[in-house]
């Protein structure tokens, strides 16, 4: 019998398609990674010598953020897309400000479940889930059902570049519409995203070198970005670029050499 419609869709381990939670983990300086992930990298890298630079900015975006809303109160972390483990992960950053912070994490690449499973799961208050952000109630029906998350309390739903992976007639609204609903108000939402604002032709090159991996690029404006925040109100210093989310040192000139946007919004 085939397989039905998200059976199909669902991943399967394949070391020779480029994988975008390995080419990230590489990019990060990780080990994680197959031949064929690192030579995309190498293309990605070839295109724009800064790329890995331009991952690690967004890994920092995510440590500023995750701190950022654990002084501000949140106990419990949904990190939706969280990839392969690597250095500084959002349990760890946020239990530095409250040592009983709780999180899920959620991927729907079985590798990145399987290591995150070995590595993070091991910590009381860690739970790792399989799930495809394209299907945001299963997403939060696994969530819930992994007793960590009462979403009747504020939280913080991080997705930190991944939307960027969702094609447009996948429609990325209506996938981020149940999921912000479910979150309590006194909730944030971070959200990261590529773009192609200030460097056409290099995010163009880019995403031609990403038809080749398990997900496409879609870099999208600063308005159509903006725009998946579904009307929350952005903390200061609003969407910008991942370095000026309230860096911990002064940014790079010129700012946009990051090339993703980045917000955290609250939900009142």
């Amino acid at each position: 019998m085939p397989p039905d419609g998200d059976e199909a869709r669902k991943p399967v381990f394949d070391p020779a398609m480029p994988n975008i939670a390995r080419i990230y983990d590489f990019m990060l300086g990780g080990k994680d990674n197959f031949a064929a992930d690192r030579e995309l990298a190498a293309g990605l890298l070839a295109n724009s010598p800064n790329s890995a630079w331009i991952a690690r900015q967004n890994r920092a975006f995510l440590t500023r953020a995750v701190r950022y809303c654990a002084e501000h109160g949140i106990r419990q972390f949904l990190d939706i897309g969280s990839g392969l483990p690597t250095m500084d992960n959002v349990h760890e950053v946020a239990r530095r400000v409250a040592p009983d912070a709780r999180v899920v994490y959620v991927d729907n690449d079985p590798v990145a479940v399987s290591h995150a499973n070995a590595l993070l799961a091991k910590s009381p208050g860690v739970v790792v889930v399989e799930a495809d952000l394209r299907r945001p109630e299963e997403v939060l029906e696994l969530a819930r059902s992994t007793d960590q998350l009462d979403f009747s309390q504020p939280l913080a739903m991080l997705i930190v570049a991944i939307m960027h992976f969702i094609a447009d007639d996948e429609d990325p609204a209506q996938i981020l519409g149940p999921l912000i609903a479910a979150m309590a108000p006194g909730s944030y939402f971070v959200l990261s995203h590529a773009t192609h604002d200030a460097q056409p032709e290099e995010a163009g090159r880019a995403t031609a070198i990403y038809r080749r991996a398990s997900s496409p690029l879609v870099t999208r404006t600063r308005e159509e970005i903006a725009s998946l925040f579904a009307g929350l109100p952005l903390v200061d210093p609003g969407l910008v670029y991942t370095v000026q989310w309230r860096p911990d040192e002064p940014p790079p000139d010129p700012p946009e050499a990051a090339g993703l946007y980045a917000g955290v919004a609250f939900k009142p």
